[in-house]
């Protein structure tokens, strides 16, 4: 789960800061701060659902702005799938969501 936690963390960010004339946006790259396979495995191991919805939420928020908002086709879709995310009642219930998310990311960038 650490991995699709980091790598849904990854394509906001890039979606979000990566432009065509600068190095990609890397794992290691500070851009990431606390969003880290490191981090969410910490907050995965504690079932910190509440951390772990917030960081992931902090990367969407930027990678939702990216895409022009809510008023956007794009962001009506990565808001609904953030939405849901949200709504998860538990840690191990994550991964369907997070699924979604990095898919629809990964289709977007």
């Amino acid at each position: 789960m650490e991995l699709l936690l980091e790598t849904v963390a990854l394509y906001s960010l890039k979606l979000a800061y990566e432009t065509e004339d600068h190095s990609p946006i890397l794992r290691d790259d500070p851009l990431m701060g606390g969003c880290d396979r490191e981090v969410f495995g910490l907050l995965v191991r504690r079932g910190d659902l509440v951390g772990i919805q917030g960081e992931i939420g902090r990367c969407l928020g930027l990678a939702l702005r990216a895409v022009g908002g809510v008023g956007s086709v794009l962001g009506r879709e990565l808001n609904r799938l953030a939405e849901n995310l949200q709504t998860v009642p538990t840690v191990a219930q994550l991964d369907t969501s997070l699924v979604a998310l990095r898919d629809y990311l990964k289709n977007i960038q």
